[in-house]
């Protein structure tokens, strides 16, 4: 399975490389017993999955220290990869489904990071404070944010206002209509070349109080 990630972070170690790399056999052998990716979809994983996780890093760079919330993070995404790509950068990795944590939290054991920790709970419960919540497609940016805005910080360490970061795809104009004044919206063609692309966008909304 050709690893595409090279090509739009050249920058990579040695290191993130060989557990990008090791990511292919961990979610097919995985996927086979849980089903937390599209059977049909698995050989496409660090296109549909794992590169667009790392859309997030093309927007921002995290600063060292900063805490991440992932919602509904399903097998791992887009947590798992960015902890790979940010390994100073704490993320909490959250799903209301047991088995799905378990997959991820077992990938992550398995390639050694040290920077992510898992809860089976849903997000309304949760209490711990972040710099930023991000997401794919989990549920509506209104939802979104009303369900994570108690999470977020007031104090801000990194370039960009501390906010919420998801990946979306499809027409955005009436979820992100109530924020409109606020919120950016990035296409991922801005990103990367490949056709899976041209319907997926980014947006980062700054939750300031």
């Amino acid at each position: 399975m050709s690893n595409p990630i090279r090509t739009y972070f050249p920058t990579l170690t040695d290191h993130q490389q060989r557990r990008f790399d090791a990511l292919f056999d961990l979610y097919k052998e995985w996927n086979a017993k849980i089903n937390v990716i599209s059977r049909k979809d698995i050989d496409n994983l660090y296109i549909h999955h794992v590169l667009h996780s790392l859309a997030i890093a093309k927007f921002i760079s995290f600063e060292k220290g900063t805490k991440i919330m992932d919602v509904g993070t399903g097998g791992g995404f887009p947590g798992i990869p960015l902890a790979i790509f940010f390994p100073d950068v704490r993320f909490l990795l959250l799903d209301s489904i047991g088995k799905k944590i378990k997959v991820a939290s077992a990938i992550s054991t398995a390639i050694g990071l040290q920077n992510v920790e898992f809860a089976h709970s849903r997000v309304e419960d949760e209490k711990r404070i972040v710099d930023f919540v991000v997401s794919r497609a989990v549920m509506s940016l209104p939802e979104l944010v009303k369900t994570t805005r108690k999470n977020v910080s007031s104090q801000h360490k990194n370039a960009l206002p501390n906010g919420i970061i998801c990946l979306k795809g499809g027409d955005l104009t009436l979820e992100v209509k109530p924020f409109s004044n606020k919120v950016k919206i990035i296409p991922l063609t801005t990103y990367f070349n490949e056709s899976f692309f041209e319907t997926k966008q980014l947006v980062y909304l700054p939750i300031i109080r």
